[in-house]
């Protein structure tokens, strides 16, 4: 590495940082590039563990946070809605209408059955919506977001779409959005996205928007990173020309990123240790395609999470990229990548690794 470029680095990871903000959509929302996650908030992360987080992170001029009714995870009948309630003791006390706030209501699934079973029916939006406004202890939630589509799909590390016949699913875009459209003119919520969304799905929302009148999907939260760059396929296209951009989450692959796994650095509180069944990113594939991430981000002065996060804020179709962290240094390393920007030279390594091994971890 030459001088000048160490020392450009050296200059960046000392700078204050200077947040960075988006619109969700063709709003007026403005919103920091950089969205504290809160998933582990009442289960890896205590209440004021919790609470120090949104001080610091609001600190550094982050004022996008997203929450779920399923949070914490994993998903638990006992610590359902814990998340959200630990974001509503904290943000009863802050000046709201400075904070975006963003939250999901749960899809269908086993794993969500002690929820409700009622997917995205008229009822069911309704009852999560207030639930969570109580939660929060707050009068509306910005951006509302389906946490995963009802009907059968690839997602979550499925890599391909295989079609079910007997799905059960019965087309309802225009009826959920005439719901969602009603909570808006209610004043409860003021926007709404997509989450773990395809460009089928994705496309036939916007359709029965334009077609009808109604509320309109402003944004997607997906999966991306260095090991998962698949909305790359048709998403990406979807969010330039829908103006419907990517709110990234994952952006640390649970932390593999940060290249602790394999270096074998993982505390025993690593969300990985702790939940082994969280194996999305732990294929052969994907630890062989970290090992090469990591050797081309220490080679420029980097680390590998730095190198991670950065290359995620600079992709031109996302609105937000969603952090998480367990401790305060990790936090601090995370926001702080938003004064770090890679080189053209760096970015055309990282596609070289990608072209070698493509979305090991779909």
């Amino acid at each position: 590495m030459h001088l000048s470029e160490r020392l450009f680095y050296i200059y960046f990871k000392q700078q204050i940082i200077h947040m960075k903000y988006t619109t969700l959509g063709k709003t007026d929302i403005k919103v920091s590039k950089i969205c504290l996650g809160t998933m582990t908030f009442g289960n890896q992360n205590t209440e004021k563990e919790g609470h120090d987080q949104l001080d610091y992170a609001v600190s550094k001029g982050v004022n996008f946070i997203d929450t779920a009714e399923l949070y914490p995870v994993p998903a638990e009948a006992k610590t359902q809605g814990r998340t959200s309630e630990i974001v509503g003791t904290w943000l009863k006390h802050q000046k709201r209408e400075d904070l975006v706030i963003a939250s999901k209501i749960a899809g269908t699934g086993d794993y969500t059955a002690h929820i409700r079973t009622t997917g995205f029916s008229k009822n069911a939006l309704h009852e999560a919506v207030n639930s969570e406004l109580e939660r929060l202890q707050t009068d509306y939630i910005d951006l509302y977001q389906l946490h995963w589509p009802e009907r059968e799909t690839n997602t979550f590390g499925t890599r391909d779409y295989v079609h079910n016949p007997y799905d059960q699913w019965e087309e309802n875009f225009q009826d959920v959005l005439e719901t969602l459209t009603e909570i808006k003119k209610s004043g409860k919520i003021r926007t709404f996205g997509l989450s773990n969304e395809k460009a089928w799905g994705a496309m036939r929302f916007i359709e029965a928007s334009n077609k009808n009148d109604l509320i309109r999907p402003v944004s997607v939260q997906n999966a991306y990173n260095l090991l998962n760059r698949v909305y790359e396929g048709d998403m990406a296209e979807v969010s330039h020309r829908e103006h419907m951009g990517l709110l990234a989450y994952s952006p640390m692959a649970f932390g593999v990123l940060s290249g602790k796994y394999i270096k074998n650095e993982a505390a025993d509180n690593a969300r990985l240790k702790l939940f082994p069944r969280f194996a999305r990113y732990s294929s052969e594939q994907s630890t062989e395609a970290t090992k090469r991430y990591l050797a081309l981000a220490e080679k420029h002065n980097l680390t590998l999470a730095e190198m991670s996060l950065a290359f995620v804020n600079q992709r031109s179709f996302i609105t937000s990229n969603i952090i998480g962290a367990t401790n305060m240094q990790q936090l601090k390393e995370n926001i702080d990548s938003i004064n770090l920007n890679l080189t053209d030279k760096i970015l055309q390594k990282i596609d070289k690794i990608h072209d070698t091994i493509p979305n090991p971890a779909p």
